[in-house]
């Protein structure tokens, strides 16, 4: 009994050692709005220099645009840093801290990847390398920053666009009528405004979908259905199922201990060869 309590006792230190370890290397502020201001987590390659021109992904967190934090995606961005990508984790209002709708959780998003496009020089990030990915309505903010026409925060400079030049999502809302998630948040007549899967147009980014089969907060089919528009409006967009998976499974044991590392690993695998196969992982 001494012993097991030993080996739970130094796995908890393990745990909590990894956790104080995975810190952004720098906070930035991208945004303030309503006299709220928003960071980018950032995490850089440990020999990034200014005058680089690496690859950069922006993350969203989940949390059904109502909370959530920016950590749940430090895992993430602290691997794909340690790749080359310069990474960041972005703040964006939601409704528990700041009373807003999914609308203005998708301008945050644009004026994240703008913000990140804008001051590429100055972060060593070429600005036509830029990645948007985040999971559930993180992911929905991620997809919309690519999809969605308009939804721009008033007076920032619209001559920088906010579209991503990849994508990557996990176990995204894709659909925002009674079909998917969320449609509670939205009034009759804006139904699809934000829907993804009602907004699909030729010259969207190329995209890398992660999907449990039995997810049930976000149908599966949604997934499916997305990127068969994708397809056929002919983009890029690559669907990898997780069979028997639910709702959030992607997530690594930093951010939900219970998880363990397995799907992490899986979805960081296929992530990191989609990256590769579109020039964006494996050189600076």
């Amino acid at each position: 009994m001494k012993r097991l309590l030993m080996l739970f006792i130094c796995a908890a230190l393990q745990v909590a050692t990894n956790a104080d370890e995975l810190r952004p290397d720098r906070e930035l502020l991208y945004k303030t709005v309503d006299e709220v201001g928003l960071k980018l987590h950032v995490f850089e390659p440990a020999d990034l220099k200014p005058s680089d021109q690496r690859s950069a992904i922006v993350f969203f967190f989940g949390g059904g645009w109502s909370g959530g934090d920016p950590k749940q995606f430090y895992q993430h961005a602290r691997e794909l840093a340690d790749q080359g990508m310069v990474a960041f984790s972005a703040e964006y209002r939601v409704k528990s801290r700041n009373q807003t709708s999914p609308f203005e959780c998708v301008k945050d998003g644009k004026s994240a990847i703008r913000w990140v496009r804008e001051h590429a020089a100055e972060l060593g990030v070429d600005p036509n390398r830029i990645v948007a990915s985040g999971g559930s309505a993180g992911g929905h903010v991620a997809i919309c920053t690519g999809v969605i026409e308009g939804c721009e925060e008033a007076g920032e400079n619209l001559e920088v666009h906010s579209r991503p030049n990849l994508m990557i999502a996990f176990n995204p809302v894709l659909d925002t009528t009674a079909k998917g998630f969320g449609v509670q948040r939205f009034k009759p007549e804006q139904q699809t405004d934000l829907s993804p899967c009602h907004h699909v147009h030729k010259g969207i980014a190329p995209t890398i979908l992660f999907h449990g089969t039995k997810d049930t907060t976000v149908p599966f089919e949604n997934a499916e259905r997305f990127a068969k528009l994708m397809n056929d409006a002919g983009n890029v967009c690559v669907l990898v199922p997780f069979e028997g998976k639910s709702h959030g499974f992607f997530n690594g044991a930093f951010f939900r201990a219970s998880n363990g590392d397995d799907d992490y690993d899986l979805t960081m695998k296929h992530s990191r060869e989609f990256l590769t196969k579109h020039g964006f992982l494996g050189e600076k």
